[in-house]
Parts: structure tokens; C-alpha cells; sequence
């Protein structure tokens, strides 16, 4: 049973539909679901389906390629390259019944092996055969966590390849109202403060709430999943970035240079600085790739003459990973019941339900009443000088109806009472706003928390609210 992902399963079967032969690739971080997603979707009938080896050789990829052949009905022996691999391919095709005929290739990065030549076959295969074909009746579906790879070599490829997808699917991970559902539909019994807690660590990644154990409470699962001898994704860590990317280690010195959860985020020289990797344009690359890999998050201050921008890691696990997994060495499988209402533990949840809010702006936009107005999404930072102090705003919704709404995000476990230096603390964002940008907006404070806000005498410097609930629309 597929959660959510309508849009997407509408796009994959429109395919079928088009009068064109169908070239889609299908892209998302690890785990998201893109296999089942494909599986599901066409019923599991294909002419022909491969995934591509882990790490195998040019030798073991041709293997599994001629196996996947023998599995679809075709007797062949092993090709000696990929131009020989395809031209088993066509022979596969030409023999199947006519209509429409649905090709899958999944880990299609993991099948480009040093010399391999891929590219150039996959290449001819597509522009000198697929599309020449009369029938046009080949919907030929790409896939591959390495979404670094796909971005390269397919999306943005400049050379035979250019142009030639009719389609992109990049798969995000589940909201938390999907979430919700699919603990739901698992029978696992949790409140919302359950599903966001789950959230801030596991993020919308499918596979990994597959792994919850119902019975259990939310730090048990914890615990179990990371923190036991046996914990199945102790090791997730490593294995997520070097299957994401095929030479992990100056991404991980990037990644690390924000581990700390800096709410100001680290600009570009700062990471050149502490990684010491060199300035050029594959450090440049690999920033945008972990932007569009949804690791980090790169933001500028918005209508100001400070211009730098600031990078700020935003992926709730890879966050959880740093703060709360790695120094910990594993010597009590019960270190997350411990840890809860911890210094520790409090830090941890103010920074990750930040990023959860930034992964949510439709909802808060639909709580405000403003999705269908035209806004202009980013955030603000100004350092502080001798006559005032820094100020840090992580979502700012500039609207086109002539507000600005700056959103102030915050974790309680109760209804959120602010304090006069908080209250303070608030002014002091809105005046230096208000001062250094070139927004005219009227200036509207909107506070987005899990239990609502107290009415003390500090409540009526707040122009509106969204709760934890609210982030939960579907």
C-alpha cells in the first residue's frame, strides 16, 4: 500500500499514455521510496526490469544484466560491454507482445563503472534506437539514490543525452501528516508529540519508520533502532552519504563544519576555512549538491547590503546523527531513555523542530490563510555592531498583499509563556529588520510553537500563531 504520493503516481502512469516513447528518471536521498514507488505503481509488470550492482565491477554489472535478461525470458550469454548489453536489450524488446512496453533500470549510478562507457550506450540506445523506433511504445524509467550522479550525468548531462528526458521525478521524504498516516496505517498507536519526535530524528524517510516496533514507546524505538547491539541502523550513517555520493569524504568535511547546529548557520569561507578544502568548482559543486541532496540549505539576508550567505544543515537524521549519536559510544543500549529532558536533549529539540518548521512552509502558510498568496520565502541575518545586536530570522514570508510575516519557531512541551527577555529578544529582531532591510512591509510577528502561546502581557506583540498541529495538514 502506497502512502501519499498521488502526484507522483499520476505522473509515472501518465506515461503510458503519451504518444511519444517516455524517457523519466526518478531521484531522491536513500530510503525515500523511489523502488517501491515505480513497483507499486505499474503492478510490478515490466518488460524488463535490473537494478545495478553495489560497488560491483564492470564484469559483475554485465553479469546482472544478462540475468535480469534471462529472468525476463531471454537465453544469452554474458555481454562483453554495454553496447552489446542494450543490443540484447532491443532483441528483449522486439520479441515482447505489442503496447506499451515499461523498462526499468534501478541504481542506474551504481552501473557506471570506471571505463564502462555507460553514458555512451545508454546514449545510443535512446537516441539512435528508441526514439527511431516507428511503434514509439518504449517507456524507458531511470532510477538512483546517487542523486549527485543523476543531476550530472542525466539533468543537467551537455552532451548526447542533453534534453532528451521527457520527465524528472525527484522524490522528497513523507510530511509529517504523511507520517501520521502511515503510523496509522502500521497500527502504531503514537500522539502527535510521538510522530514529531519521530520526525526531528527520522525525518519523512519511509524505510526507516518501517523499522518502529509497535508495543514500544518512542524513546524505546529509539533506543532499539540506534542505540542496541543490534541496532539496524546504527550504521546508517556511512552508508547513507557514500551511497549518495561515489567520494563522501569532502562532503562529510562540509556536512561536519555545520554539525553543531549553529543557529546562524557558516558562511562559504568559513567551511573553506575549518574543511580545508580547496576554493574552486568542485567545492562549489559539492555545496549544491548537498543543497539539492536536501542536507543543508543555503540562505542570504534577505534585502540587505549584507550579502554573504550563510549555509545551515537542515536534515533532521544527519542532525540527530551529530548531536546525539556520534559521541556516544554505544555503551548503554538505553542512552536515549537517559537522555530525554537532558541539557542535551533540550538543545537538540529546539534546533531539529527549526528544521522541521522549514520543512513545512505550506502548512504554515495554509495555517496563515495565505497559499494562495504570491510570498517570497527566505530568511534574514544581520551581525551585530557596536549599536546593536546580531539578529537572526530563520523564515521571513514576504507577501505580495503587502506584509511581511516574520515567523519566530519554538519547542515547548506546555503552552509557551514569553518571558520579558524573550519578549526583548523578539523587539530586537523586528527593529534591526526593520532598520537594515528595504522592506516596506508592514511587519507582522508570527509564532509558530507545538502548544500555542500563553496570554501574559507580552502575548499582544504576536500578530498570529500556528501549532504543531497545524504542520500536520496533508
Amino acid at each position: 500500500m502506497i502512502i501519499g504520493r498521488e502526484k507522483e503516481q499520476r505522473e509515472l502512469l501518465s506515461l503510458l499514455d503519451k504518444e511519444e516513447s517516455q524517457f523519466c528518471a526518478v531521484y531522491g536521498r536513500r530510503r525515500v521510496g523511489k523502488t517501491y514507488l515505480i513497483r507499486e505503481t505499474f503492478n510490478y509488470q515490466f518488460c524488463f526490469q535490473h537494478t545495478g550492482v553495489s560497488k560491483g565491477t564492470l564484469r559483475q554489472q554485465l553479469t546482472a544484466f544478462r540475468n535480469s535478461l534471462v529472468a525476463a525470458g531471454m537465453k544469452c550469454p554474458i555481454p562483453k560491454n554495454w553496447i552489446d548489453a542494450f543490443e540484447l536489450l532491443k532483441q528483449l524488446i522486439n520479441n515482447a507482445p505489442s503496447g506499451k512496453k515499461v523498462i526499468f533500470i534501478d541504481e542506474l549510478p551504481w552501473m557506471d563503472t570506471p571505463k564502462g562507457n555507460l553514458i555512451g550506450a545508454l546514449e545510443n540506445f535512446w537516441n539512435g534506437w528508441v526514439t527511431a523506433r516507428r511503434e514509439k511504445d518504449i517507456v524507458l524509467i531511470v532510477c538512483g539514490s546517487a542523486t549527485s550522479w543523476i543531476s550530472k550525468k542525466l539533468l543537467k548531462d551537455k552532451g548526447g543525452l542533453r534534453g532528451r528526458l521527457t520527465n524528472r521525478i525527484k522524490l522528497v521524504p513523507f510530511s509529517l501528516g504523511e507520517c501520521e498516516l502511515y503510523a496509522k496505517c502500521a497500527n502504531l498507536v503514537l500522539e502527535r508529540n510521538d510522530v514529531l519526535e519521530l520526525y526531528m530524528i527520522l525525518g519523512g524517510i519511509p524505510y526507516y519508520w518501517s523499522l518502529l516496533k509497535k508495543g514500544l514507546s518512542v524513546a524505546q524505538n529509539v533506543d532499539r533502532l540506534f542505540f542496541s547491539d543490534a541496532a539496524p541502523l546504527r550504521d546508517e550513517f556511512e552508508a547513507l552519504y557514500s551511497v549518495l555520493f561515489k567520494r563522501p569524504e569532502n562532503y562529510l568535511k562540509v556536512i561536519e563544519c555545520m554539525s553543531d547546529g549553529k543557529r546562524s548557520g557558516i558562511t562559504r569561507d568559513d567551511i573553506l576555512r575549518e574543511s580545508k578544502i580547496s576554493d574552486g568548482g568542485t567545492f562549489s559543486i559539492i555545496l549544491e549538491e548537498l543543497e539539492e541532496c536536501g542536507f543543508i540549505r543555503r540562505f542570504a539576508s534577505a534585502d540587505t547590503a549584507e550579502t554573504k550567505a550563510l549555509y545551515q544543515l537542515i536534515d533532521n537524521y544527519t542532525l540527530f546523527y551529530y548531536l546525539c549519536i556520534k559521541n556516544n559510544s554505544f555503551s548503554d543500549e538505553h542512552y536515549w531513555s537517559n537522555t530525554i529532558n537532558s541539557a542535551a536533549y533540550n538543545v537538540w529539540k529546539g534546533l531539529a523542530f527549526e528544521r522541521v518548521c522549514l520543512q513545512h512552509i505550506s502548512q504554515i502558510k495554509a495555517a496563515l490563510g495565505i497559499s494562495g498568496v504570491q510570498t517570497n520565502v527566505c530568511s534574514w541575518f544581520a551581525r551585530g555592531t557596536a549599536n546593536r545586536h546580531g539578529a537572526q530570522i530563520d523564515l521571513i514570508l514576504q507577501r505580495a498583499d503587502g506584509l511581511t510575516d516574520i515567523c519566530e519557531m519554538k519547542h515547548s512541551s506546555n503552552v509557551f509563556k514569553i518571558e520579558k527577555d524573550y519578549a526583548n529578544n523578539l523587539q530586537n529582531k523586528l527593529d534591526a529588520y526593520r532598520e537594515i532591510s528595504k522592506d516596506k512591509r508592514a511587519l507582522h510577528l508570527v509564532m509558530v510553537t507545538t502548544k500555542g502561546i500563553a496570554h501574559n502581557g507580552y502575548y499582544n506583540m504576536i500578530q498570529d500563531e500556528v501549532t504543531m498541529d497545524d504542520l500536520f495538514a496533508l
